[in-house]
This record gives structure tokens, sequence and C-alpha cells, in this order.
């Protein structure tokens, strides 16, 4: 199995880890699941998250081929436009990106100027389509659950997996999105569980649960099967959807869903400015943390 090189960037206020996945032969590399810093309380934004991407990516002497998003984020805003500003590459997501920018589009009462069929994004991956990055093969999953467009990526012996599971200490993604359906994603961790074991699994973030001092982000498809706390071997269907709808009713919607949902639907573009030449975040009222 080809095994590509992986660097990891964590970002300590979304909790989210972004990768630079590159073939050491070629210089080719992709980059997943990139955060555009975001200050909610004075509406600002930095590319520090990502300026530390570039720096790598130049001092190592990579070319980027694809900026590979995992699904539409909702705790942080995607760099990606940036990024590819910067140093190139394709951008790409799944293909049901769709049904997710037509449910959220209503929420956010996007507009006629808003359209729904991908084409914010240069590559919309079904399942199973594959790709290279460098000379090292790459396939698509899709995995959905969490949302309806989340994608697996697996590049060589290397798996990035989004938001559909954490490190086994702290289990399994919310279903309780607008999409979401936790029978859909214990089926879509079937087939995560379906690669080889020893399959690195690269994961969108750490939120050190209290056995445990220091974030991680690398785990094994193996030691997921074994230990994850939600999902390991042997655990039915119906036991995981009942735990995992009475846990997602006790949960918080994320602290920046509102502003990042409507911009990754955009592919990480803000909204078009008005007419006084200002860019605004809407705030919908009592939509989506209602029961």
């Amino acid at each position: 199995m080809q095994k590509p090189d992986v660097k990891a960037f964590f970002d300590p206020d979304t909790f989210t880890v972004s990768y630079v996945v590159s073939d050491p032969a070629t210089k080719q590399c992709a980059i997943v699941d990139s955060v555009l810093d975001y200050n909610a309380n004075a509406g600002t934004t930095d590319s520090g998250s990502a300026d530390r991407i570039i720096d790598y990516v130049r001092e190592q002497g990579l070319t980027v081929q694809w900026l590979l998003e995992t699904h539409v984020h909702a705790d942080h805003l995607s760099a990606a436009p940036y990024l590819q500003e910067k140093v190139g590459g394709r951008l790409a997501i799944g293909s049901h990106i769709r049904t997710v920018q037509e449910t959220f589009g209503k929420v956010f009462n996007a507009g006629s100027e808003f359209q729904r069929d991908g084409s914010q994004f240069n590559q919309l991956f079904a399942d199973g389509d594959t790709f290279r990055v460098g000379d090292i093969e790459a396939r698509a999953m899709h995995t959905p659950g969490h949302t309806p467009a989340c994608m697996t990526y697996v590049i060589g012996d290397a798996a990035f997996v989004g938001d559909t599971l954490f490190m086994p200490d702290y289990g399994t993604a919310r279903c309780d999105f607008p999409g979401g359906d936790a029978r859909v994603l214990y089926q879509s961790v079937q087939k995560i569980f379906a690669l080889a074991d020893n399959t690195r699994m690269f994961l969108c973030h750490d939120y050190l649960p209290a056995s445990r001092h220091d974030y991680v982000w690398e785990t094994t498809v193996g030691a997921q099967k074994r230990d994850n706390i939600h999902i390991h071997a042997g655990v039915s269907e119906d036991a995981f959807v009942t735990m995992r709808t009475k846990r997602d009713a006790e949960l918080d919607m994320p602290r920046l869903i509102l502003p990042s949902v409507q911009v990754n639907m955009r592919a990480g573009h803000m909204p078009p400015a008005e007419d006084n030449g200002i860019q605004y975040l809407k705030i919908p009222v009592n939509v989506l943390g209602r029961r």
C-alpha cells in the first residue's frame, strides 16, 4: 500500500485538524479541511492558520493539486478560497453538497444569487470516484450520517474521515443537523471498517475527553473497530441509533454553526456584498436550535 506523508495542523480555537497529504516521490499534495480564523465578537477573519499551511507547502517544495473538504463544516470557516489564490489546487467536495445547499439556502434565505448546484467547487466526487495525489492512488467514499454530503478520502494507506469518527475514546459524530441520520451514520462507519485494519485514520477534530491529557487525531481502522466507545465491533445498529439519538438530544449547537454553514456552503466564500459594499452573515432566530 502506498504511504503518503501526512502533516497535521491543529487549531485549538475550533479543535479542528487540517492536513497536508503529499506524495514524497512527486512532491504533489492535497490540503484537507483547512481553517479560516474567525473572531465572532468582532466579525473579522484572519489567515493565520492557513498561512501556516502555506509556509509548510512552500518550505517542502510541494505543489498543491487538491483542496479537499470532507463536508460542509459547522464549527469552522473554510480557508479554501484563500489557499487556492495563494497556492492553487482544485477545490473538491462530495456531490451531495447540492442537498446541503438546498437545505441551508432556505434556512439563510440566500436568494437566487446562490447557486444550489455545487458549481462553487471545481470537483464534485461521487461515491467510489478515484483520483491521484501525485502517483498515490486515492478514492472518495460517500459516508453520510453526520451530514448528507460527508466524504471519506482514502489516499494510499491513509483515510481522512472528517467528523464521522473521533478518537476511540470519544466516539462518533452527532447526527441531529438537518439531513443527519444516525442509522445512516452507522452504515457509513461499516464502510470505513471494511478498510484494512492497518489503514491510518486521520480525524477532523479532537475534543480531549477527561481521561486524556493530550490532543490526538491519528488512529487506525483496527483500533476503532476494537475500541470506539460508541460503535466498536459487536454494537448493533439499533443500539447505536438509540445511544446516538439520546446523546444528540442533550447537545447544544456548535458555537460557530451559523457563520460556518453559510460560508462553507459557498465553498468558503462570504455572501456577496450588499448595496453599501459590506458583506453580512445572517443569524436566523429559533431555527437550528429547535427541538
